[in-house]
């Protein structure tokens, strides 16, 4: 066994095949799946790629002059394919809405010829996920805060095949990411 340094935390393992995975996080905005998602990737090491940040910085780099459409999955997609090439456990954090980009990210996983796996963060409690939108900051530099309106109008298909379900108003981040961390090792 390999001996660790002591800055990792006990329960990390280091995966000595770098053969790395893709975990794929979905749901709404205001959800908690940005908080599930960064506690994850610091636990286990992984690139930990946000869509929010992305297209906020494609925003800026234009002056908001050019809209982000698809680009910013597109981004994604392809720093998520070159981090995985390497080894690395990528985790990406976006509502991805639509069965498109559900697929296109089981797409790059496939190409890169690792594991994925989607998890879709929900909060069950509509009255709880409103005051969460409406409680929240922006926590990036120019993020454009959600209202509920925003939120509620937003298109966000059904899931068509099995996917791990977290339920965010029932459990804390860390009993959580726990949870997953538990599922990742049974896989």
């Amino acid at each position: 066994m390999l001996e660790l340094p002591e800055f990792y935390p006990p329960e990390f393992s280091l995966d000595l095949d770098n053969k790395g995975m893709l975990v794929i996080f979905s749901g709404l905005p205001g959800v908690g799946k940005t908080s599930v998602a960064r506690e994850l990737a610091r636990q286990i090491g992984a690139v930990y790629l946000r869509i929010d940040s992305i297209e906020q910085a494609m925003l800026d780099a234009t002056n908001g002059s050019q809209p982000v459409g698809e680009a910013g999955y597109l981004v994604a997609y392809a720093v998520a394919e070159d981090n995985l090439g390497i080894g690395r456990t990528v985790v990406a954090d976006s509502v991805n809405p639509l069965q498109l980009t559900r697929d296109a990210w089981l797409s790059v996983a496939k190409r890169a010829g690792v594991k994925a796996v989607e998890i879709e963060v929900r909060c069950p409690d509509a009255e709880e996920h409103r005051r969460r939108v409406e409680a929240r900051a922006a926590d990036a530099p120019g993020l454009r805060t959600l209202i509920w309106s925003d939120v509620a109008a937003r298109e966000y298909h059904p899931w068509d095949r099995d996917h791990l379900v977290i339920d965010s108003a029932s459990r804390t981040v860390e009993d959580n990411v726990r949870l997953i961390r538990a599922s990742l090792s049974q896989d």
